[in-house]
C-alpha cells in the first residue's frame, strides 16, 4: 500500500452542515479548504484516507503545457493557487516551480506543440519551442539528440504523498469536520431536492453535497439515477533508486515521463499507457471513447476481465443505506501495477539517459483515473438534483488542476460569480447534443 501524510478526524461527528464534501482526495480537499475559506461549514467524508487514491498515486506534475485548450484557464488559475498555497496554509505540500521540458524526434508531434504553443500564447501562457541545438544543451547529456522540444519555466511538480493531507489540514485548521473510513453510502434527499448523506456512521443534513469520488463517482451517482459517462484507466508509476541530478524538474522523453522527487529518487512512468479493467458501467459507456479508442490513446491500452467486474468501481449491483455499501468493501482502491509497463519504462529512460545505466526501482504502483470521453473533467450542478454537484473526470489531470477546481467548485455551489466560464466542464454537454470534441492533448 502506498503511503501519503497522516491527517486526523474531527473527534465528535456532526449531524449538520452547510455543504458535505464526498471523496478527500486533491479535489475533495481543495473544495473543502476554498469552502471553508468563505465561511461555509464543511463536512469532508472519505470511505478510506485523506490522498488514498489516485491523488497519492499520480506523477506529481503540476503543468499548464500541452492542456487541452479548454482546460488551459483552469490549469493556469491552479497554477497560481498552488504557489499560494504553501504560505496560506503554512504547510509544504512539496511544490515547486522547476519547470517542465517534453523532448521528440517526432515532426508530426513537435508541430502539434508549435500549433499549441502559438494558441495559449493568445490567452496568455508563454512556452518555448526548442531546437534540435537548444535541446542538447537542456535535455540530459549523452542520450539520443533529439529533433525539437518545448520547455515551460513556469511549471513545476508537488508531492503527491502531502498535498491533498496538507489541504485537509489546511481545511481543518479553518473549521472544517473530517471523517475518515466513514463511506458515504447515498444521498438524503427531500421534495426532490438534496438534503443530506447517510454515511456509514449515520445521517449527516446538509442542503449541499459535492461528489468528488473520482473512480467512485460514477458508481455513486448511478445509483441516484445521474448518468457520469466515465471509464476508469489503471496508470501504473515507479519510484526508482536515487539517481544522479540530470534535471530538477520534469522530463517527458519519447516513451517515459520523470520526476526528481524531493528526496534524490525519480517517479517514472510510460506516458498514455494503461490497463481497463472491464466492468459493467465502463462497458455501458464504451461507445462514447470509439474515437479514443482507434487514435494513439487507445493504441495504449490493454484489457482484462477482472475482481472490478463484481465489486468494483465500475460494478452495477445496488446497495440499501441501511447495508454496507461497495464503498466499505474497499476502503482504498489498490490496482495492481503491470509490471510490463515497469519494464519499458526502465528500458526506455536508460536508452535516453545513459547516466541512469545501474538505477533500479525500488516500488511501483497503480491507480485508476476517472477519465471522460473528451478527457475534459465535470465540474457542474446537477440539474434533476437539485443541492448535488459533482466535480470528476479529470482524466489523469486532477493532482495539477485540483486548487483551481475546488475554487471553481466553491464558486458553484455559493452561487458566486464562477473565476471563468463552467460551460466546458457541464454535465449536461454529454445528453444535450452538444457534438463531444475529439481529445487531442493530454
Amino acid at each position: 500500500m502506498l503511503r501519503v501524510e497522516e491527517v486526523y478526524d474531527t473527534p465528535e461527528f456532526a449531524s449538520t452542515a452547510d455543504v458535505i464534501v464526498i471523496g478527500a482526495g486533491i479535489v475533495g480537499t481543495s473544495t473543502a479548504y476554498e469552502l471553508v475559506r468563505r465561511g461555509v461549514s464543511v463536512a469532508l467524508v472519505d470511505k478510506g484516507i485523506v490522498g488514498g487514491e489516485q491523488s497519492g498515486r499520480n506523477w506529481g506534475w503540476v503543468r499548464q503545457q500541452n492542456r487541452d485548450m479548454f482546460e488551459l484557464p483552469l490549469a493556469m488559475r491552479s497554477l497560481r493557487r498552488w504557489s499560494e498555497l504553501r504560505d496560506e496554509i503554512q504547510i509544504d505540500l512539496g511544490f515547486r516551480r522547476d519547470g517542465i521540458l517534453y523532448a521528440s524526434n517526432d515532426g508530426k508531434k513537435i508541430a502539434q506543440w508549435d500549433a499549441w504553443c502559438k494558441q495559449a500564447r493568445e490567452i496568455g501562457f508563454v512556452s518555448h519551442m526548442l531546437s534540435s541545438a537548444e535541446m542538447s544543451r537542456r535535455a540530459p547529456h549523452g542520450g539520443p539528440r533529439y529533433t525539437g522540444g518545448v520547455w515551460s519555466p513556469d511549471d513545476g511538480f508537488a508531492e503527491p504523498s502531502r498535498a491533498a493531507p496538507a489541504l485537509a489540514e489546511g481545511a481543518k485548521r479553518r473549521g472544517a469536520l473530517l471523517y475518515q473510513n466513514c463511506a458515504a453510502r447515498g444521498l438524503e434527499l427531500s421534495a426532490g431536492r438534496v438534503s443530506g448523506v447517510w454515511t456509514e456512521r449515520g445521517l449527516i443534513r446538509a442542503s449541499k453535497v459535492v461528489c468528488a469520488g473520482g473512480a467512485w463517482s460514477s458508481r455513486f451517482c448511478k445509483r441516484h439515477g445521474v448518468e457520469i459517462p466515465a471509464v476508469n484507466v489503471v496508470g501504473t508509476v515507479m519510484r526508482t533508486s536515487a539517481g544522479v541530478n540530470v534535471i530538477n524538474g520534469c522530463f517527458s522523453g519519447p516513451g517515459f515521463a520523470l520526476r526528481r522527487r524531493l528526496d534524490g529518487t525519480y517517479t517514472l512512468a510510460v506516458p498514455g499507457f494503461g490497463r481497463i479493467d472491464l466492468a459493467p458501467l465502463g462497458l455501458k459507456n464504451a461507445l462514447r471513447y470509439y474515437h479514443n479508442y482507434r487514435n494513439d490513446i487507445g493504441k495504449k491500452l490493454k484489457y482484462r476481465l477482472s475482481k472490478p467486474w463484481f465489486e468494483g468501481p465500475e460494478a452495477s449491483a445496488t446497495w440499501q443505506f441501511d447495508e454496507v455499501s461497495p464503498f466499505e468493501r474497499c476502503r482504498v482502491l489498490d490496482p495492481n501495477p503491470d509490471l510490463e509497463f515497469v519494464k519499458l519504462a526502465l528500458d526506455n529512460v536508460k536508452r535516453a539517459i545513459p547516466e541512469f545505466s545501474d538505477m533500479r526501482i525500488v516500488h511501483a504502483w497503480a491507480g485508476a483515473i476517472d477519465t471522460t470521453p473528451d478527457l475534459i473533467p465535470v465540474i457542474s450542478d446537477v440539474s434533476e438534483l437539485p443541492g448535488f454537484y459533482v466535480a470528476t473526470g479529470f482524466s489523469g489531470h486532477g493532482f495539477a488542476l485540483g486548487p483551481a477546481a475546488g475554487e471553481l467548485v466553491a464558486d458553484i455551489v455559493t452561487g458566486a460569480k464562477p473565476i471563468m466560464d463552467i460551460s466546458p466542464y457541464r454535465l449536461s454537454r454529454f445528453t444535450d447534443g452538444t457534438s463531444i470534441k475529439i481529445p487531442e492533448m493530454m
